[in-house]
This record gives C-alpha cells, structure tokens and sequence, in this order.
C-alpha cells in the first residue's frame, strides 16, 4: 500500500463522489472514507453505506466506535465490499462523538483501543491504521502519548497517522479544533524516530508539494484534507512533483470525464448538487473560477434527473474557464 500522500477522511466531504471525481485528478494518492460509526455499518443498510465504484481504488473505510465486537464486524465487512484498508478514527473531537465514547476521547482509554484493533485485526487480513492526534485537552506531554502509541503498536498494528494538533475536547467545535491549538511537527517527527519500524504518517495544515517533501523527508507519508478539498487540483501537482507522473487530465478534462458518472448516477436518482457540488474548487485560481462557482451555485439544485438540465449545465461548465477576461482571478 502506497501512503505516501493520500487524502483525509472528511465527514460531508469525502463520500463516494467527491472519491471518484478526485480520482479522475490523482492516480496515486490514497482516498479515505467519511468516517463511518460500527453500530451504523452493523444495523444500517450495508449496501449504501459501504458500496462504491471500483474506480476509486485504493480506498481505505474509517471506521469509528469502540465497540471490539462491532469494530470487528465492520473490519470483516470493509474487505468483503472492496476496501484495501480499515482505519479507526481516534482523532475527532465532536461531541457527538464524544457522547457516544469514539474518536479523540478514546484516547484516556488506550486498553479499551487496544483490544478494539486485535479484534480488527483478527477479523480481516486488510491492513488495520490507526488516526490519531498528538494529545488531548491539557494532556499532552511526549512520554503519554509515546504509551499510547507503544500500546498499539504492540498489537500488530504498523500504521500511525498523527495530526499534529492536540484535540480539545468539548471546548472547542470541530472547526476550531482544526485551527486553534498549535501544530507541533516535531512532535511527529519524534516518534518516527523512536518509533522506526512503524509507518508515521504525519497530517494537518498541509498546504504545497514543498511542505509535503519536506516533511517526506523526516516521515514516511502525509495526509492532506482542506487543502485539496477547496482546490482539488492541487493533486495534479502532487502526481508531478511527488509521484513524477506527468499524464494527468487538464480541468476541462476531469469535467468531460466526469459527465458519464454524473449521467449514470442522476439516472439512479442521485441528485446532481450531491456530485457537482465537489468540484466548486476545481478553478481555484484560475481565470472564470468565480463564473464556475457562482453558476454551478445557482443551478445545481436539480432534484430530478434531467438529462437535458444536466447536459445544458455541463456545457455552461465546459466554458468557465473562458468565461472572464484574464486578470479576473478568484
């Protein structure tokens, strides 16, 4: 499994046709699910909760919950639909989370993880990752977390994916929690040095190739989230100046190689804005990117599947680039 750089869980961000249209960018990032509750895969509908196109590939299902039995469950279930990788989240600090004892808060609990991931890993023969954060609320000093992660790892777990914030629990919503405690690299760079034969996998606030070969030369992968959400072709950089792959499709080709997936899956009843509203940042920067947010904006609110309304949409699309005069930049 290639983890070089791959691209975070994001919950209403990366579902399966944010997945598919990144995947028309980037041939060699890993995706990642939304994180996915066990007791929803166990009682939910499996089908459309854990179905996706084979197009995505590789893609990794986060899971969160911390149930060892319902974990397991979900772990056997991720590789019979497909999945190359089962991560559990114990990095989301919501309080909802929070309420129903996943994500970040699980982190006081690390025998309760522990048996969690030898469940998983007993349960499947994918690989079992862990995402994770440096500390929580105002623990976090480097000997903790050193335990937790040895504890882990002493399950058979291989992979660590640290964001190098703290979580602030209950004090600070999901956003702020992206935002307002500091990032501490070192922190992660220390435990791949203590920590040698493991995978570590650093995240958060990564914006540019540069930072990314910076930090590749210190850990063994980086995860991005934000960055690529709200301009998704900044993975056409990273096939270049990380994977040295120069094929990749221009703007205006991922939108023409988009329009069968967004035909096949409108005529399945999938709503247009639940695909199209994934590419507002495919123009970031360039010239008629405000034209292609502000129209998509206004007309994809398509409840119906319209082949006509969405033919006529995608050729108004197919012209934004050209839509404004240069020096208009978004």
């Amino acid at each position: 499994m290639n983890r070089k750089v791959s691209v975070a869980p994001m919950m209403d961000c990366t579902d399966r046709h944010e997945r598919y249209f990144l995947r028309l960018i980037s041939k060699n990032v890993l995706l990642y699910t939304e994180m996915i509750v066990s007791e929803a895969i166990d009682r939910g509908d499996k089908k459309k909760l854990l179905s996706f196109n084979i197009n995505e590939k590789p893609v990794a299902l986060q899971v969160g919950g911390s149930s060892p039995k319902l974990l397991g469950n979900a772990a056997r279930l991720g590789e019979e639909f497909g999945y190359d990788e089962i991560n559990l989240n114990l990095g989301c600090p919501s309080k909802k989370v929070q309420k129903n004892k996943f994500g970040a808060c699980l982190m006081k609990e690390p025998d309760l993880v522990a048996d969690c991931l030898s469940k998983m890993l007993s349960s499947t023969k994918l690989p079992i990752t862990v995402k994770t954060r440096i500390g929580y609320d105002n623990q976090e000093d480097y000997e903790t977390l050193f335990k937790f992660i040895e504890k882990l790892k002493n399950t058979g777990v291989k992979t660590f994916i640290i964001h190098a914030r703290k979580a602030m629990l209950g004090k600070f919503t999901p956003k702020q929690n992206l935002n307002i405690p500091p990032l501490k690299y070192d922190v992660v760079y220390k435990l791949k040095k203590d920590f040698k034969d493991q995978e570590i996998i650093i995240n958060g606030g990564i914006t540019s190739t540069d930072q990314i070969k910076d930090h590749l030369t210190k850990v063994d992968g980086v995860m991005i989230g934000r960055s690529v959400y709200h301009s998704p072709y900044f993975l056409a950089e990273i096939e270049k100046e990380i994977f040295k792959n120069n094929n990749t499709l221009s703007r205006q080709e991922v939108i023409e190689n988009l329009i069968p997936y967004v035909k096949e899956e409108t005529k399945k009843g999938t709503r247009l804005n639940q695909i199209m509203r994934h590419t507002l940042g495919l123009f970031h920067g360039q010239t008629g990117s405000n034209f292609w947010k502000r129209y998509l904006s206004e007309n994809l609110c398509v409840r119906d599947a319209d082949i006509k309304k969405i033919d006529h949409i995608m050729d108004k699309v197919k012209l934004a680039p050209q839509a404004h005069s240069v020096g208009q930049i978004d």
